[in-house]
């Protein structure tokens, strides 16, 4: 699979400098992990879930987490595994069956890991892993082992996808302990680890908490801090950190809007994009916008995503622009390996070689999962096109 592959071959040109890799679930981890995106979550339970996934991947998701948590009540959840296994067996295989997202299931308990991959049998092979709520150290160590043990029995390879949520991680007293509880055990099974997931609607709840349309995850102070924290111990550039992905965006119905809309107007200024800036901005993705911009300026790649109306902003968002790529060319030439200052061929900003070297192998990774946009070509034409 790849982002933005369901565009015609002449259209990927005309907006690709360099066009979006393809990967698989064999690619290299920090590749895959890297190129999630808009992760998109749906009730196990739904009835046509296996008619769904192949719609999403046919709309551009690449992954998809199916839930057996929260969103279902708990006298629901029989019926879900039931219906996961049905709708797995619906499923296309083979070559010519079409491409599927990558797929994660989010469980309850480790013992809900194995009992569910001997019930799908052969078509555990469209699992990419599983979601593992509430993680702890504590909690984490029998998740990450069920799922070891899931892959020897399938013999399929198999991802975990940590979420942190906890009230340990939230509260002040316990953050520190917490985190370095979760740092120990996601380093053990660091093989295993895809990337870490962010609860903040569970970070919210504690406090009686709910951010409005017009407010982003980094205005909420008590979000803002935990989000820092993490990347702080877990994100770190050395190679002892982890994909960490941004928060959901729970916002997709019309609301009655308190502030000025917070979408320049800059960029929308001829053909379609006038009429796709009051669009975004009457659904409320102005603020979506933000916060996926502020997510990567504080570390976070991917998102969390509960309605496919977000995936083409996030997927836009993630495409590295022609400057960019770039300064992060620049930076990593071999002639610059000794350090030192350069001027941007931008003619805008200094490179200081040394200090944005961990910036640009970040930037050439995404460039590798997203593709680098054409020069001239920004955000309102990916996602003009990637709206289907």
């Amino acid at each position: 699979m790849r982002h933005f592959g369901y565009l015609a071959p002449d259209v990927r040109s005309e907006l690709f400098h360099r066009e979006p890799g393809e990967f698989d679930i064999d690619s290299p981890q920090r590749l895959l992990g890297a190129a999630l995106g808009a992760t998109l979550y749906s009730p196990a339970s739904r009835p046509r879930l296996a008619a769904d996934i192949v719609k999403q991947c046919e709309h551009g998701v690449v992954s998809m987490v199916l839930c057996l948590e929260d969103s279902i009540d708990d006298a629901d959840v029989a019926g879900a595994e039931d219906n996961l296994v049905h709708q797995f067996a619906a499923l296309p295989t083979g070559p010519s069956g079409g491409v599927t997202p990558l797929l994660f299931i989010r469980v309850r308990t480790p013992e809900q890991i194995l009992d569910l991959v001997r019930r799908l049998g052969d078509d555990a092979e469209h699992l990419a892993g599983f979601v593992l709520p509430k993680f702890t150290e504590d909690r984490g160590v029998p998740f990450l082992e069920a799922v070891t043990e899931a892959e020897t029995l399938t013999g399929c390879r198999f991802f975990a996808m940590p979420v942190l949520e906890s009230p340990g991680l939230l509260h002040l007293e316990t953050r520190a302990e917490t985190l370095a509880g979760i740092a120990r055990t996601v380093t053990k099974y660091r093989d295993r680890v895809l990337a870490l997931r962010l609860g903040v609607t569970d970070f919210c709840s504690a406090y009686g908490l709910r951010r409005t349309p017009e407010m982003t995850a980094y205005d909420v102070q008590l979000v803002a801090g935990v989000i820092g924290d993490v990347v702080n111990v877990l994100g770190r550039a050395d190679g002892t950190g982890f994909t960490v992905t941004g928060p959901v965006w729970e916002y997709f119905r019309l609301q009655e809007r308190m502030f000025k809309p917070q979408l320049r107007s800059s960029p929308f200024l001829s053909g379609r994009a006038e009429s796709l800036r009051t669009d975004l901005i009457e659904h409320d993705m102005d603020g979506l916008l933000r916060e996926i911009e502020l997510d990567r300026a504080n570390g976070l790649l991917g998102k969390t995503c509960i309605h496919p109306s977000h995936v083409a902003p996030v997927h836009a968002l993630s495409v590295v622009s022609h400057e960019e790529y770039s300064d992060a060319t620049d930076i990593l030439h071999p002639e610059a390996n000794g350090g030192g200052v350069l001027r941007s061929a931008y003619t805008n900003k200094m490179n200081e070689v040394k200090p944005h070297r961990a910036w640009a192998e970040r930037t050439l990774l995404r460039a590798q999962a997203f593709g680098v946009a054409r020069e001239g070509v920004g955000f309102v034409e990916l996602l003009a096109a990637g709206i289907r």
